[in-house]
This record gives structure tokens, C-alpha cells and sequence, in this order.
């Protein structure tokens, strides 16, 4: 993704300062989307960054990685070696 351009930045600190955007939560903080404009600190992309930690992780959030739980699926030994006989033919 390509950063922006000096010409925009007063486009956006414009938009920031209106307050159209809302400044960034406590969970936000390390996201390398935060900008900071007038000593307070905006999401570059989401407008209401607490809305998007309401159901649990931001999708947009760089600095949280989502947990994956990996259950182990127990497999009948009947089927097993049946399946591993097959392959060997």
C-alpha cells in the first residue's frame, strides 16, 4: 500500500480536526494506522475505532493477532489403517 502523498496531508488533518473522526481507544494503541494530528491521536483508516472492538478484534488492527485454537480430531484406528494401507498400494 502506498503512503500518501505531501499534497493530501492537509486534506486528512482537515478531516481529523472536523470531527468526523473519533480518537483512537486504549486497545489501539501500537497500530501502525494511528495518526496523530493536534496532540491527539486518529485511526488513518476506520472513523469510530471503538465500534470495531465492540465484537472483539479490530480486523484493521496491526498490532493484535487474532488466536487460533487447533483441536486434534481423535481418528477411529480401524479407518486409520485402512487409509494407510490404501496409500501404500
Amino acid at each position: 500500500m502506498a503512503k500518501a502523498s505531501k499534497t493530501k496531508e492537509p486534506q486528512q488533518t482537515e478531516l481529523h480536526s472536523s470531527g468526523f473522526f473519533k480518537p483512537v481507544i486504549e486497545k489501539c494503541d501500537g497500530c501502525d494506522r494511528i495518526i496523530e494530528v493536534d496532540n491527539s491521536k486518529y485511526c488513518h483508516t476506520y472513523a469510530f475505532p471503538e465500534a470495531k472492538w465492540r465484537l472483539g478484534i479490530c480486523n484493521f488492527a496491526t498490532h493484535v493477532k487474532p488466536e487460533l485454537n487447533v483441536i486434534k480430531v481423535k481418528i477411529n484406528p480401524l479407518k486409520a489403517s485402512k487409509r494407510a494401507s490404501a496409500k501404500k498400494k
